[in-house]
């Protein structure tokens, strides 16, 4: 996936807009800012597509909001902030120097710029077991909205009532990438993938009863899966989920 400034900037070295120095000048420029307590990495759009996501555990609100500005004056138009509660949000929001965000409780993010229209290939879906799964499957569609991802929501389709899964077969079968999260003994994603044509990401969760053993015997069971075409993530990794969904529907061919 090519980042778009760094396609704009060699495409105005090669129409004369800008020099060839003036170019790597741009690309040279402070890789990363050192702000004591944290290393910004400038340059990981130009690497990978999309800007470094701040995780917000864990972090006061002083340094979220330093890194925010380290990534706001280098140019980038949106910073996303993940696995940020509500107390934190709220003490961000009475800092001077923070700008305007809007926060996400269920999915516990905040947004700092706007959310891009959709520019992916096809349709991200995003399909969760039950209710209680929501709060991971929210973390994972947000994301892939943000990074550019239009994205359909099925909650509460489990395999508890397998029907309920079945009565979305178009969304599925025309979907370019399923985010399938589960939590209990985790079937909903081998369900899923061995019913669609494009690739399914496992999502366990923590939801259970004792001998869940915290998502654990999710995780192993969608690891162990028959079905195909299906990659799995860590326990409650709705972000790193989104982030792979988003990734996978904006792959062109590459010549």
């Amino acid at each position: 996936m090519t980042d778009p400034e760094t396609k704009n900037l060699l495409e105005a070295v090669r129409d004369g807009a800008m020099t060839v120095d003036e170019a790597l000048l741009r690309l040279k420029t402070e890789p990363f800012r050192e702000l004591g307590y944290a290393k910004v990495d400038l340059h990981r759009k130009l690497r990978q597509g999309a800007a470094e996501v701040i995780y917000g555990a864990g972090k006061t609100p002083e340094q979220i909001a330093g890194i925010v500005g380290a990534m706001l004056s280098a140019g980038q138009k949106t910073v996303l902030i993940t696995r940020l509660s509500a107390e934190q949000a709220e003490a961000l929001r009475l800092l001077p120097d923070m700008p305007e965000f809007s926060y996400d409780n269920t999915a516990r993010l905040a947004l700092v710029g706007a959310v891009p229209p959709p520019d992916g290939l096809g349709t991200v879906v995003v399909a969760t077991g039950g209710t209680s799964d929501i709060p991971v499957a929210e973390e994972a569609a947000r994301t892939a909205e943000i990074f550019g991802s239009k994205v359909v929501r099925l909650y509460d389709v489990g395999v508890a009532g397998l029907h309920r899964l079945l009565s979305h077969m178009e969304e599925l079968m025309s979907a370019s990438v399923v985010v399938a999260v589960a939590g209990m003994e985790g079937a909903l994603p081998g369900v899923i993938g061995g019913l669609v044509d494009c690739p399914v990401i496992a999502v366990p969760t923590s939801v259970g009863y004792g001998a869940s053993f915290g998502g654990l015997s999710a995780l192993l069971d969608m690891l162990n899966s028959c079905a195909t075409g299906m990659s799995v993530v860590n326990i409650d990794n709705g972000f790193g989920a989104g982030f792979l969904a988003n990734r996978i529907n904006h792959m062109a061919k590459k010549d």
